[in-house]
């Protein structure tokens, strides 16, 4: 269950100020899956960040019950001096991981061979991906924060990740950012929809997407 009380976040823009939330009152329902779309720019991947808790609201509280991924997606999170093998061995002992168990997925899953052991500075965009994919489906979440993270590498990488993401999250909830809408048909069942400040939650997800396109054709 995620809960947003009186939740208010801006940033500056240009001179003033860009609202991504006004006093955001709402429970997310545990039991569905909800897509965060909005136009861009509107604070999606904020939304996100401060759901996982790396980004402060100004204002508010929100409450988490159970355990939350961080932003599947988001690179910025690994050490660019240590390896992908120590990045990897340093959030399993965060996050209270058997150690031996997530290094052998991680190694299996991301296929980045001997660069597995090179700082991850010297990776490649995709590559940072690949560890991050494999990192986030190694730990298990009762809640998945997913951020256009299913479009990474080849076809059949990507097909490797749509199973082995579907099996993860079986269980879980899914809190999903992506400009596919085929994507959010195939995880989300419901949304929240971001539009200049105000964000209006939608039991049901077609709805939203909906009224998104008709916000997007004004």
């Amino acid at each position: 269950m995620i809960e947003f009380h009186d939740v208010w976040k801006a940033f500056p823009y240009k001179g003033g100020t860009k609202q991504i939330v006004t006093g955001l009152t709402l429970a997310f329902p545990k039991d569905r899956s909800i897509a965060i779309i909005g136009r861009n720019g509107a604070g999606k991947s904020t939304l996100l960040s401060m759901i996982a808790g790396t980004i402060d609201p100004d204002r508010g509280e929100i409450v988490k019950l159970g355990r939350t991924s961080w932003p599947m997606g988001f690179r910025g999170g690994f050490h660019g001096d240590l390896t992908g093998r120590q990045n990897t061995r340093f959030v399993a002992r965060i996050y209270g991981t058997n150690t031996e168990e997530m290094e052998a997925y991680v190694e299996e899953f991301a296929e980045l061979g001997r660069f597995l052991d090179m700082p991850v500075r010297t990776y490649s965009s995709g590559m940072k991906a690949r560890l991050a994919f494999g990192v986030s489906l190694a730990a298990r979440f009762d809640c998945y924060l997913v951020d256009e993270i299913t479009g990474v590498g080849d076809s059949r990488f990507r097909a490797k990740c749509r199973r082995a993401f579907k099996e993860r999250v079986a269980t879980s909830q899914i809190i999903m950012v992506s400009h596919s809408d085929n994507t959010l048909r195939s995880y989300c069942e419901s949304a929240l929809l971001l539009e200049n400040g105000t964000a209006t939650f939608f039991d049901d997800l077609e709805e939203a997407l909906e009224i998104y396109g008709q916000v997007m054709a004004h």
